[in-house]
Parts: C-alpha cells; sequence; structure tokens
C-alpha cells in the first residue's frame, strides 16, 4: 500500500482521488462478499455434520478435508476482510465487550 504525503495529495486531481476512493470502498464491498459466502460454506459443513447428512454425499475422509478445507478458507478471508464494527443503534459509536455480551451473535460455527 502507498501512502501518499499531504504535499503529493495537493498535486493530485480530485476527481482520480475520489475514483480512487470509490474503487477502493469497491474492492472492500467484494471482499466482504467473499467472506460471507466462505462463512455460510462453512456453516453448511457444520450443519451437514450435525444433521448426518454429509453420509448421503461422502466418505467421511472426504468430508473431514472438505470440512477442514471450509474452516481454513473462512479463517483466512476473516483476515484479509474483517467484519466492520458493529454500531449501537441509539449512541453510533461501537459497541463494548459488556454490550456485546447481553445481544446474541450468530456465527457460522
Amino acid at each position: 500500500m502507498v501512502v501518499a504525503r499531504p504535499s503529493d495529495v495537493a498535486r493530485f486531481d480530485p476527481d482520480s482521488f475520489m475514483s480512487y476512493w470509490l474503487s477502493s470502498h469497491a474492492l472492500e464491498i467484494a471482499a466482504q462478499k467473499w467472506r460471507a459466502l466462505a462463512e455460510r460454506r462453512r456453516a453448511h459443513f457444520v450443519e451437514l455434520y450435525h444433521s448426518g447428512r454429509w453420509k448421503r454425499y461422502y466418505s467421511e475422509e472426504q468430508f473431514l478435508l472438505r470440512l477442514r478445507e471450509a474452516i481454513q478458507v473462512s479463517e483466512r478471508w476473516a483476515e484479509i476482510a474483517p467484519s466492520p464494527p458493529r454500531l449501537s443503534v441509539r449512541e453510533g459509536a461501537p459497541i463494548t465487550d459488556c454490550a456485546a455480551e447481553s445481544e446474541p451473535v450468530r456465527t457460522a460455527a
């Protein structure tokens, strides 16, 4: 990532800076979508495991391989595109650990 000095920013055309912001925002949105897809895939394999339906589609070795892969991919996307902080409705501020305990958080696992 290239960090521009304030003197460099002044030389940029305002339109090009805006297009840079829009393209970086678009990449962030795309990364969040890939992360969500990886989390849904992980949740699907966990649900297959809990229900026992995996036996219809996979051998035990195949299923464990796919499950491990889904977990690794989901964890990697969580590193690449971390979730944005949740904001409380009233204050518009990030929710603290104390408040998060009172609100159940849905996870893929």
